[in-house]
């Protein structure tokens, strides 16, 4: 039989490894939360955490994810996440169903860094820890923004965001390895794309607009036009608008874009371009160069490692073809898709 010290020594361990068990992490929004020290189910309302979670091969430990997955991530997204369909979706970007959330048993739930305050205090009040990501540097009174206003270094600003926001996911989900391997891929072409692209003068750069449902685009602040800068193109809305914001058609006709671009989740606007007779007049309707990209290059307002690592790459191409002729995209695809998506790039 134990003797009665030992026994007391059980209990006193036995009391104080729920707090051992903890940790404390840094959200983006610059709040301290603490978490379990292994996160075996986490909720993640915010699609760009869902696509990085996914990526480090964490998605066995999503129980639940936004209501809005296939709008914000496009239908296609299902096959990069085999049984997402299935999973409780408890809320949003900006909403949450606290029963909904509860009967999904979360360690921790995943917020967008502009989520409501009170969204996140809701969180909270029942005893969940909330992260929020925002995949940005910026002061935390900046980073609760949607459209953040980023002061100096805007490049470096969203590099060093993203560096810190798969970090933090990867903390949370105790992938931290396959974070690093994930941050490395996602910079190595960058270094290809500038060399090639060194000699474009300014004033040469290709007039390019991002067409997004309702006449919104991005302007200054978001990493689309980041994403346009890397790959030799101007953005025509950097220079009116911050963030990201619905424009008019009088202003997209002065800007008079040289190239298109339409994100794959939004095909639809594609065929809306090129139909309307408000568009007819730009240049870049009637050189044909209105352009469905990829599903890996995603524009958005945050950057995507695949964004980073193949949709700059793809958009460098496709506006200098004869500076990239020997760069195979659909290989370079599959290649990062079998990496981290474990499955074949299909186009």
């Amino acid at each position: 039989m134990a003797s009665r010290p030992a026994l007391a020594l059980g209990l006193s361990l036995a009391l104080i490894s729920p707090a051992l068990a903890d940790r404390t992490v840094t959200d983006q929004i610059g709040r301290e939360v603490t978490i379990p020290d292994t996160v075996e189910r986490a909720v993640v309302l915010q699609h760009q955490t869902l696509n990085i979670a996914v990526q480090l091969d964490a998605q066995g430990q999503v129980a639940g994810v936004l209501d809005e997955w296939k709008k914000q991530l496009g239908p296609g997204f299902a096959r990069l996440a085999p049984g997402i369909e299935d999973l409780g979706t408890p809320g949003g970007l900006t909403s949450v169903n606290i029963e909904e959330l509860l009967a999904l048993k979360p360690d921790v739930v995943f917020v967008t860094n502009y989520a409501p305050a009170e969204m996140r205090e809701q969180i909270e009040s029942v005893g969940l820890p909330v992260v929020a990501i925002s995949l940005l540097d910026v002061p935390p009174e900046e980073a609760v923004k949607q459209s953040p206003v980023v002061s100096g270094d805007e490049a470096a600003a969203y590099d060093t965001g993203f560096r810190e926001g798969v970090r933090l996911i990867a903390e949370v989900f105790g992938k931290a390895e396959a974070g690093e391997d994930l941050i490395a891929a996602a910079t190595e072409s960058r270094a290809l794309v500038a060399e090639r692209l060194a000699d474009v003068a300014e004033s040469d750069r290709v007039r390019a607009y991002m067409a997004n449902p309702d006449l919104t685009t991005y302007g200054t602040g978001k990493y689309t036009g980041l994403m346009m800068a890397y790959a030799g193109a101007k953005n025509v809305a950097a220079d009116s608008i911050q963030g990201y914001k619905q424009v008019t058609m009088e202003e997209i006709l002065g800007w008079n874009p040289q190239v298109i671009f339409v994100q794959d989740r939004y095909p639809q606007v594609v065929d809306e371009i090129k139909a309307g007779a408000a568009w007819q007049p730009i240049d870049a309707v009637t050189a044909g160069r209105v352009w469905l990209m990829p599903e890996y290059a995603k524009a958005w307002g945050y950057p995507m490692p695949e964004a980073m690592a193949l949709g700059e790459l793809w958009m460098a191409k496709t506006l200098y073809p004869e500076r990239f002729e020997d760069i195979d995209m659909e290989a370079h695809a599959d290649g990062y898709y079998r990496r981290f998506y474990r499955v074949p790039y299909q186009p």
